[in-house]
């Protein structure tokens, strides 16, 4: 087990920033593995600290690289000031490493009102023209990052791998027929990819992970919102804006996005959900070929984030429920899963 507090210590020294730290708070989730820090310092100020060893740390250094270049481009737009910044040294994103975990500061962003669990209807429209409006300003800073080593078929080619190994049952800890039923459902997944030229669709920023905790929102007056800050950044990535939408039809449901920790995918048939994307749809046109892939996202996030990785990311309490969960549950409701109703916000 990590000494998380420790290892904050640490970068911060070799971060040599002149301010001192006076206290360490923990502020992490208790969900996932990594674990979060507020320091507090010897100015006043304070910043947020993340320790992890999930995933990989080239790939955390690169997000890292990213997101810094994403806030740059987004200072003299609207969005300016919305993400947390991660502290730079030397004019590039700073992050920590030691061959076994890795830390990174952010700037702590100020808070301004959560939504509440189930947000209402006008809330619904509000935050659909506010997410389409931020990818856009997403999409026109794309071209101005570098890509990514990850991408939603790569991840796919390495799970469809590791699937495929005799000792599969024993990695996953699932049953032989759950590993041949995953299968069978990376290699559909993978097919569809190739079906749509999914490599020719556009990429863009995304944060994946839009639950109600990750973000705040300000009055501009007595009727309309904004989003004010985000922060969490544990499943960023450059692709299609479609891997956003299932945390957001969490979000919009009638049962609120934190009434039970499931991921089940009936939250993107609600008409909430229908709400949510004609008013996204009237900011920024979705096309047939997205809508219709809203499945297709779904299923990665069960196969990359709940299947792959979840073993590195979740506690493992959370992960082993989630994975017998995803095969025996979640995949098959997908099979059953009418999203017809989504594709009149186009007529």
């Amino acid at each position: 087990m990590i000494d998380a507090e420790r290892i904050v210590r640490l970068a911060w020294a070799d971060y040599t920033d002149s301010r001192a730290i006076v206290e360490i708070v923990e502020v992490s989730a208790h969900v996932s593995t990594n674990h979060v820090f507020r320091l507090h310092l010897d100015d006043g100020s304070h910043v947020v600290g993340k320790v992890s060893s999930y995933g990989s740390y080239f790939l955390f250094a690169e997000d890292h690289d990213r997101l810094f270049k994403l806030v740059q481009s987004l200072q003299k737009s609207r969005w300016s000031g919305f993400l947390a910044q991660v502290l730079p040294k030397d004019g590039r994103a700073y992050t920590w490493y030691d061959g076994t975990c890795w830390a990174a500061f952010y700037n702590d962003v100020e808070r301004g009102t959560q939504l509440p669990r189930i947000i209402t209807q006008d809330d619904i429209g509000f935050l659909a023209r506010e997410i389409a409006s931020f990818h856009m300003a997403c999409a026109e800073a794309s071209p101005h990052l570098p890509p990514t080593s990850n991408s939603v078929k790569g991840d796919a080619i390495h799970l469809l791998e590791q699937l495929s190994s005799e000792f599969a049952p024993r990695n996953f800890d699932l049953r032989s027929s759950d590993i041949d039923y995953l299968r069978t459902s990376t290699h559909d997944f993978l097919q569809k990819l190739e079906d749509i030229h999914f490599d020719e669709w556009n990429k863009i920023p995304i944060l994946v992970d839009w639950n109600l905790g990750n973000f705040s929102v300000t009055q501009i007056d007595s009727v309309d919102k904004r989003l004010f800050t985000r922060w969490d950044y544990d499943w960023f990535r450059i692709d299609t804006r479609m891997l956003d939408f299932y945390f957001l039809s969490r979000a919009a449901s009638h049962t609120g996005d934190k009434t039970q920790f499931t991921y089940s995918p009936h939250t993107l048939t609600e008409p909430r959900f229908i709400t949510f994307l004609q008013n996204y749809h009237a900011v920024y046109p979705l096309t047939k070929e997205e809508i219709e892939f809203l499945p297709s996202a779904y299923q990665f996030f069960i196969l990359n984030y709940v299947i792959r990785e979840g073993a590195k990311f979740f506690r493992s309490d959370l992960s082993t429920r989630f994975r017998k969960d995803a095969v025996r549950l979640y995949l098959p409701m997908l099979e059953k899963l009418d999203i017809s109703p989504l594709l009149q916000i186009l007529q």
